[in-house]
């Protein structure tokens, strides 16, 4: 299940400090599975229910950049969206997602530079009331000027 505003680009003429946009995602089995299988990483902390169990999460967790994607998601399909051109990510990880977790991706802008197409974005994810993630993003956005 994806939740989320309509997808596209808002230009950095129109951007202002605080617009906000998001999307809504079930983590599911196979979006693990996917992920391991992409990225190459089947630590079982990911991937093994028994294994898991004897870590300090007491059972299988979601990649933490598979929740950091929702976020690339959201800067690159909805604020600013196509065209965006990520430039540095900074990520907090809080808490851990589980299987079946309601996450909520939300960037908002923090600060516009005009002069360099330069946008900062605040990011965060959340399960229910518990951040799991936040961060910060640079990145260039698209302008209706010709570079």
């Amino acid at each position: 299940m994806l939740d989320n505003f309509p997808r596209g680009t808002i230009c950095i003429e129109d951007m202002e400090i605080g617009m906000s946009r998001h999307v809504i995602k079930i983590i599911t089995e196979r979006d693990v599975e996917l992920f391991a299988e992409v990225s190459t990483d089947f630590n079982p902390v990911h991937m093994d229910e028994e294994y898991a169990q004897d870590t300090r999460f007491h059972g299988r967790i979601a990649h933490g950049m598979l929740t950091a994607s929702l976020i690339s998601a959201v800067i690159g399909e909805q604020l600013p969206g196509h065209g965006t051109v990520y430039m540095k990510q900074d990520l907090k990880f809080m808490a851990p997602v589980r299987i079946g977790d309601r996450v909520r991706a939300e960037v908002s802008v923090s600060d516009i530079n005009h002069a360099k197409r330069r946008v900062t974005l605040d990011c965060h994810c959340a399960v229910g009331d518990t951040v799991v993630l936040k961060g910060e993003a640079l990145v260039m956005a698209p302008s209706r000027k010709l570079d």
